[in-house]
């Protein structure tokens, strides 16, 4: 049975930079013929989110409808829809569209995409009761993940998996600096294969130390500190670049420093004999829809388990005040309706 859609939904729209978002009335957005409308039944809140509304990240569509972690279920579909059906349930991510036709999607890297689109950036995301996407940008969900539980793993779980799929697959000690919601999904995978994982949390975040030894770490401590043991690889999610210089000496010779994070400050000058010793330093951009693949095939299998914290819609504000804050352990997560499938 169908659900009868409404004419208008309400959003949390951003309509000018470090400005506090708008709740408002729009219309129900319409799906173009590659595309589905999708019912949100939760979107999570991302350090992204952060630097598109504080205006480090200098070039949304105004106005816009922030929310890249997106899960919900299909209602309406496209004429030339063809892998998806009402009442599937889905997941949508960071990127939107790709083109297909440019160099690096020519060469496998549609991460880099000259011409792509990104939810909640250049397009409309998911701080909305409804939403439309590229149907082969949409990843079906098992049931287990089609809640507020499975919004991180769009975003957060996708660009932590990316990352570490960056780091050699023979390293064993492996340092996370910044233990926020991409470092609580990637410490359960990394465990599951069987690394050693150094937290490293801003100084005096004891909650965040113990979350991350509650999760298995093996050791947890400040950034200011030093491991215990030499590591093969670090991540950094902190948007702050002193943490590369400061990885690069905690890292072993022939290690990599991966910077997962899309924004990042400026990263101060340090010594060539940090980074001699064929160590590395790299970032990640965005995603591909082969690691979303991958994450939701593991993710089963570990299980992975996220821990949210819950807001409502017209609460986005105060939300992305926690985030900013570093007051939420694990992941904000906006829960917009409690539909399931059986509904249709």
């Amino acid at each position: 049975m169908r659900i009868e859609l409404p004419s208008t939904m309400r959003a949390m729209v951003l309509e000018k930079p470090t400005h506090p978002l708008v709740l408002k009335t729009l219309p129900l957005p319409v799906p173009s013929s590659q595309q589905v409308l999708i019912k949100v039944i939760a979107c999570g809140i991302c350090r992204t989110d952060l630097h598109i509304i504080d205006g480090e990240l200098t070039q949304p569509k105004l106005p816009l409808i922030p929310g890249h972690e997106i899960v919900g279920i299909v209602v309406k579909k496209g004429d030339e829809v063809t892998r998806l059906k009402e009442g599937d349930l889905v997941g949508v991510p960071w990127l939107a569209y790709t083109c297909g036709e440019c160099k690096y999607c020519k060469r496998n890297q549609e991460n880099l995409c000259e011409r792509a689109l990104f939810t909640g950036y250049t397009i409309d995301g998911g701080y909305a009761e409804y939403t439309v996407a590229y149907q082969q940008y949409c990843f079906l969900l098992s049931s287990s993940y089609a809640n507020p539980s499975g919004s991180p793993l769009l975003c957060a779980g996708l660009i932590g998996y990316r990352s570490y799929s960056m780091i050699d697959t023979h390293a064993e000690n492996i340092g996370i600096y910044g233990f926020g919601a991409a470092a609580h999904i990637l410490i359960q995978i990394a465990i599951y294969q069987g690394k050693k994982i150094f937290a490293f949390t801003r100084e005096g975040d004891i909650k965040a130390q113990r979350f991350a030894l509650k999760l298995r770490a093996y050791w947890a401590g400040d950034s200011t500190q030093a491991p215990p043991e030499k590591l093969d690889a670090a991540i950094i999610f902190a948007p702050v670049g002193k943490l590369v210089p400061k990885a690069l000496h905690d890292i072993d010779k022939g290690g990599i420093v991966v910077c997962g994070g899309i924004h990042m400050s400026n990263i101060p000058s340090f010594p060539y004999e940090l980074l001699w010793g064929e160590r590395i330093v790299r970032s990640v951009a965005n995603l591909t829809r082969k690691d979303a693949e991958a994450l939701l095939q593991i993710a089963p299998k570990v299980p992975v388990k996220t821990e949210i914290q819950i807001f409502y819609l017209h609460q986005a504000n105060e939300a992305l005040n926690s985030l900013r804050a570093g007051t939420v352990h694990g992941a904000a997560v906006l829960q917009i309706s409690d539909m399931q499938a059986k509904h249709f």
